[in-house]
């Protein structure tokens, strides 16, 4: 079953904000990479593009939500650190080798959008529910909250950097490096483990 123009302006506009930023992705562009007319635009979003872009980091935001959730919940339970870790950084480091590294990150996108306040106050409160969640995940597996608040925030951060560099680079090495370093720094904070 095809998807309708909706999902295809949503997901039109999140491939082009990865690739290209939200003032680049146009109106006309998202319309052609979507196959849909203005006319679907307006009538799914009736503000326009503002209204499409809010609604994409919604979906990207509830979506790396659901992954950080998943492997805040694994961590307590996971047999090893650096497996963990591989796994928490393959959803982004996949997507960006899948892309030929052109998907970058859709919320640094929307945060760096200085002419959409409420845009960039989205970005701020996903990037702080991410933290908190995967948080939970570190204190699940014994680690103190307050540790655990700055660690989460930390990884995210470094998640972001790699995705950054990785563009630039064209290479996952940026996350090989991360993940080698996550893994040792989050050694030191939960020893017993492996």
């Amino acid at each position: 079953m095809t998807a309708g123009p909706r999902a295809r302006l949503i997901a039109s506009t999140i491939t082009t904000v990865q690739e290209h930023g939200v003032h680049a992705a146009g109106l006309n562009e998202l319309l052609k990479r979507s196959n849909a007319s203005r006319n679907s635009l307006y009538q799914h979003f009736p503000s326009g593009k503002g209204e499409l872009v809010a609604t994409a980091a919604r979906l990207v935001s509830r979506m790396v939500y659901s992954h950080v959730s998943r492997m805040a919940d694994a961590l307590p339970g996971a047999p090893a650190l650096a497996g963990w870790v591989d796994e928490l950084l393959a959803f982004w480091r996949g997507q960006l080798e899948t892309s030929d590294f052109r998907a970058g990150s859709f919320m640094m996108a929307a945060a760096l959008d200085e002419l959409d306040p409420t845009l960039q106050s989205a970005a701020g409160q996903a990037f702080s529910e991410w933290t908190a969640r995967l948080a939970d995940g570190l204190v699940a597996a014994g680690i103190e909250r307050s540790t655990a608040c700055s660690l989460s925030g930390f990884i995210l951060s470094v998640i972001e950097g790699a995705i950054v560099q990785s563009r630039a680079l064209k290479s996952v090495l940026p996350f090989t490096d991360a993940g080698t370093q996550l893994t040792v720094l989050l050694r030191h904070h939960l020893p017993n483990r492996g």
